[in-house]
């Protein structure tokens, strides 16, 4: 049973999360609070398994209370709520820089409260599942391209010429992204696009923070650019990314097609979109997240002669995507993201674009 501690200073919002929550035979809900102080002593008292918490309360908000938590030592889960606007999307951020570990959007435009929450559990219980897995889960053995099973990095280079990197993200992405970029000496010497599971206005801020931790050059993909060396396009929330070729270069396509595993914009269409253009000659990472996103198009690109990398499974918060990656046999590395930065600098060196 995964034991759950429901922050929120709106008496009728913790009265819905609980009964939301309780009605998975999985979870139960071990006390409630109104604020980030009670939260301290309640997470104290009560050792839960997953912490949900609003952002906008009195005396000691969401922010806070995760920083706290944090500064304490305590790394149980913490699940945000937060508004799909601006403000939500900056403060939501701002919560995962502090230590959240991911977050729900409160829908708007519902009719009462009542269907408000119980698209909100749609969301909800899945992550709170991922984040406390049930039962002892056997130790995964990384299966890399090639047969040969491996825990840590081997100093592999690809065999084919880099001349884009394609990344995906979900559960715990933008800290990996961030991580990652803030950790690169210099620029690649090939762009790289990156999805990252997010809605609309959250990924043009999250783009705008990548900007500035690193020397790579953000920016939310806005359709029809030319890839550049040294820069990032990060597909915006809602819309998938391609890429298209033009003549003898690459753009960026941004499409409405269905969503793929659940999800838009799909790890999986931009991965597929980048072997059609460039083939074989691309460098795939695969971070953190929940889900299987990624694995078929990592495939793909592993048939195609290019390169595979996977983050491992104690520096993922969630070892969905990456573990599908690296179990279906399409890894060629399985590194711990402080190491990624430095695995894809050696593997551009002296590419070019």
């Amino acid at each position: 049973m995964i034991r759950v501690l429901v922050v929120d200073d709106s008496v009728v919002i913790r009265r819905l999360v609980t009964q939301t929550l309780e009605r998975d035979p999985d979870i139960t809900v071990v006390g409630t609070a109104a604020d980030g102080r009670l939260a301290l002593a309640k997470v104290a008292q009560l050792d839960p398994d997953v912490v949900t918490l609003d952002i906008e309360m009195p005396r000691m908000n969401g922010i806070e209370t995760v920083a706290a938590l944090r500064a304490a030592g305590r790394q149980v889960p913490v699940i945000m709520f937060s508004t799909l606007t601006e403000r939500g999307a900056a403060a939501t951020l701002d919560a995962l820089t502090a230590g959240a570990t991911d977050y729900v959007t409160k829908p708007s435009g519902t009719g009462s409260m009542a269907t408000a929450l119980e698209r909100v559990g749609v969301e909800l219980v899945p992550k709170i599942k991922a984040l406390v897995p049930q039962g002892t889960r056997p130790a995964a053995t990384a299966r890399p391209a090639g047969g040969r099973a491996v825990q840590t990095a081997r100093r592999t280079s690809p065999v084919k010429p880099v001349r884009a990197v394609v990344v995906g993200s979900s559960t715990g992405g933008p800290e990996a992204l961030r991580r990652v970029l803030s950790e690169l000496d210099a620029r690649l010497p090939v762009p790289m696009l990156v999805v990252q599971h997010m809605p609309p206005v959250f990924t043009r801020q999250l783009a705008e923070r990548l900007d500035r931790v690193g020397p790579t050059t953000v920016v939310e993909a806005a359709g029809n650019e030319p890839l550049l060396p040294g820069h990032a396009y990060l597909a915006p929330g809602g819309r998938h990314l391609e890429v298209v070729g033009q003549g003898a270069g690459v753009r960026t396509l941004l499409t409405d097609g269905p969503p793929v595993n659940f999800t838009r914009p799909a790890v999986d269409v931009l991965f597929r979109s980048a072997v059609r253009v460039l083939g074989g000659d691309l460098l795939a990472l695969v971070l953190t997240g929940m889900g299987s996103d990624g694995r078929d198009g990592a495939g793909e690109i592993a048939r195609a002669g290019g390169h595979v990398l996977a983050q491992d499974e104690q520096t993922s918060v969630v070892w969905g995507m990456p573990g599908a990656v690296t179990t279906a046999g399409h890894a060629h590395q399985v590194l711990p993201v402080g190491t990624i930065a430095q695995a894809l600098a050696a593997a551009t060196s002296g590419t070019r674009p």
